[in-house]
């Protein structure tokens, strides 16, 4: 009989220990962007380029700029522009949304009457809105007896004109503001008892300012720009204070670099208060900054 020999599995190889600490993990190598940086640098080139030949630049006569910037004209045309603004927004969406409230009831006549009105003044011009509206004493010379000739000023018109046009859009933003609010937030306020006014203003309108403030936002800076268009009926806003100067000394680009500054000044800062009221009406929802 011949032995049997056992054997054995060879013996694993000896593992080394295991690192701890900052030897433990991978190390990490950048990615090289060669291409963004390059792209980068040469649109800093191109801006610093076209910069310092708008500075450099005589025919844009600074001097004339700085000399006229705040003028009383200029500053008189400047606070009329601010307060048209104000006045058309305010106006515009108090309307905008009675507007959104009959397109969202259950009333087909009301919603007949609101989509008739965004579909009317949305389809039409400003400018042939405003033109309308100025020569309104040339279709009706009288209403109620009263004579609408010399009724309608150039500065009426031009706040008839815009918040009724204003209007068509603000109503098409707060029905989409109403339109985001969750269906159950509706029907919970009407289990307490809440009448629809009441639900409107406490419960809806709050919780649609998420969605209607960015909008809003846009049209106000759009109405803003917007405004110079009444220069067209002689109202005496910023462009048509400017017009009035550069139509006396011929001195026209620099002068509309003055409107321009101005313009760009008070957009930016709108544009910073519609950041921090976004801020405001999105405490507590994901992604706010």
């Amino acid at each position: 009989m011949s032995a049997q020999t056992d054997v054995l599995p060879p013996s694993p190889l000896p593992v080394p220990p295991a690192k701890t600490g900052a030897a433990a993990l991978p190390r990490v190598v950048p990615v090289r962007r060669t291409g963004q940086w390059a792209a980068a640098v040469a649109v800093l080139v191109l801006l610093a380029l076209a910069l310092g030949s708008v500075i450099r630049n005589d025919a844009f006569q600074w001097d004339v700029v700085g000399q006229y910037l705040t003028t009383a004209s200029v500053l008189r045309g400047l606070g009329l522009t601010l307060w048209l603004t104000a006045l058309v927004m305010v106006l515009g969406f108090a309307l905008g949304t009675l507007l959104a409230v009959l397109r969202l009831s259950g009333n087909r006549v009301l919603q007949a009457v609101g989509w008739g009105y965004v579909w009317l003044f949305r389809s039409t011009p400003i400018l042939v809105q405003l033109l309308f509206w100025f020569n309104i004493g040339a279709l009706y010379p009288q209403i109620l007896g009263v004579s609408t000739v010399n009724l309608l000023g150039p500065v009426t018109v031009a706040v008839v004109g815009l918040t009724l046009h204003e209007a068509a859009y603000a109503a098409e933003v707060v029905r989409g503001g109403i339109l985001s609010v969750e269906r159950g937030q509706v029907e919970a306020a009407q289990s307490l008892g809440l009448g629809p006014w009441r639900r409107l203003r406490r419960i809806v309108l709050p919780q649609a300012m998420r969605s209607i403030v960015p909008p809003a936002g846009n049209m106000l800076i759009g109405t803003l720009k917007g405004t110079s268009i009444v220069s067209i009926i002689a109202v005496q806003d910023l462009l048509y204070s400017v017009q009035l100067v550069y139509h006396r000394t011929y001195q026209v680009i620099p002068l509309l670099l003055v409107a321009t500054l101005w313009y760009v000044a008070v957009t930016s800062l709108l544009g910073i208060g519609q950041h921090y009221v976004e801020r405001h009406y999105a405490r507590g929802t994901a992604g706010t900054r």
